[in-house]
């Protein structure tokens, strides 16, 4: 006998967490499915902007309690270590995510959302509603979140476009203990990539790259693409070599991609990275994954009133996800291209050093406004 809810959401990030309280919130069922055990560690900058505040504020879900960083500065150095600064406008706050989404994991188990710890194997659209099958049971819900992130199995049991080119990117992260300015988010480029770093929470630094694969297989291995690659830009030596390692190895993720992905396929709404992941140098797709879930969840409570058909919720969801973020992430993308290489990188350099304005308009257009 299937299980049966309201709204079922396939993987627990933040998207899927986020999704699953505003869900709940609006007065649905929900079940929420994420394979793995919270608290545990992902690959990811850990920088959020303010923008998402007021909106975790009205689902009671802003993490005040783990006191996070605080960051209003922004550097950027060139391959070369030639250096920048400016004033973060709107600002950002750095939080694990070990210890955020172990956070809103908690809150959904205390609001009632039923969190099953299993791997989605299978979801089928079928008499006006979904089937999920996992290792070891059915679900049937009236409608469906894919937040199961980058890339996954489902994506390609659901033959989704983006799935089918591979993608050269590989992400690497450390915690860290290092004396570095508690209100500074800094992005470092080196031949092939660039790194962010900044603080989370209990005075804890996030160290985080991206790097092509082919750099990783030149070099041998991750720590001599550090020393022969990463320490060329003096800010990054001088980082890694002052670091306390606070884990043994780095966590690691492949197959990063940027493509354009559909937002919805096959009556699934797709939220956060499952939907378009913003490039990392932009610092925003944490807060976009939230928003993304907040766009979702009112256009299901519409149709879960019976105001508005499926075929409603899916073009609705799509407008505003599109009007939202597309543009944003199209930023991202172009902005991208500036980072990575010796020439581009102190390109970037050059026009924040000659044109602040300029860089700060730069800025601006990868964030949103305050999400309410």
């Amino acid at each position: 006998m299937a299980q049966t809810t309201d709204a079922i959401i396939i993987g627990g990030g933040l998207g899927g967490l986020v999704a699953a309280l505003d869900v709940r919130a609006k007065g649905y069922a929900c079940v929420l499915i994420e394979k793995k055990k919270y608290p545990f560690h992902r690959v990811c900058g850990e920088y959020i902007s303010n923008e998402i505040i007021p909106y975790l504020q009205s689902l009671q879900a802003f993490p005040e309690a783990i006191k996070p960083s605080k960051l209003t500065r922004f550097q950027l150095t060139a391959t070369n270590g030639k250096s920048s600064y400016l004033d973060l406008d709107m600002g950002g706050f750095g939080i694990s995510r070990y210890q955020f989404d172990f956070f809103l994991y908690q809150l959904c188990l205390e609001r009632g959302v039923t969190v099953l710890h299993e791997e989605a194997e299978n979801i089928h659209f079928e008499n006006d509603g979904f089937i999920v099958q996992t290792e070891n049971q059915k679900i049937r819900a009236k409608v469906a979140i894919g937040a199961f992130g980058k890339r996954s199995k489902l994506d390609v049991t659901l033959n989704r476009d983006f799935i089918k080119k591979r993608s050269p990117y590989v992400g690497v992260k450390y915690h860290v203990k290092t004396d570095y300015p508690s209100d500074l988010i800094a992005l470092h480029n080196f031949e092939g990539g660039y790194c962010g770093v900044s603080h989370v929470e209990n005075n804890v630094v996030n160290i985080c790259y991206l790097v092509h694969r082919d750099a990783v297989r030149k070099a041998g291995s991750i720590s001599q693409l550090e020393q022969t690659v990463l320490y060329k830009n003096p800010w990054l030596e001088k980082i890694f070599s002052s670091a306390q390692h606070l884990y043994e190895k780095p966590e690691t993720i492949n197959e990063i991609t940027f493509e354009t992905k559909e937002t919805v396929h096959n009556h699934i709404l797709f939220i956060g990275d499952s939907a378009g992941m913003i490039t990392p140098l932009c610092g925003n797709g944490m807060a976009m994954a939230m928003h993304s879930a907040k766009l979702a969840a009112e256009q299901i409570h519409l149709f879960l009133q019976n105001k508005i058909s499926r075929n409603e919720l899916e073009m609705q969801y799509t407008q505003n996800w599109k009007k939202t973020f597309a543009a944003r992430l199209w930023r991202g993308r172009q902005i991208q291209k500036l980072f990575g290489s010796v020439t581009a990188s102190n390109i970037a350099i050059q026009v924040v050093v000659r044109s602040k304005p300029i860089a700060n308009m730069i800025m601006r257009s990868t964030h949103g406004d305050y999400v309410y």
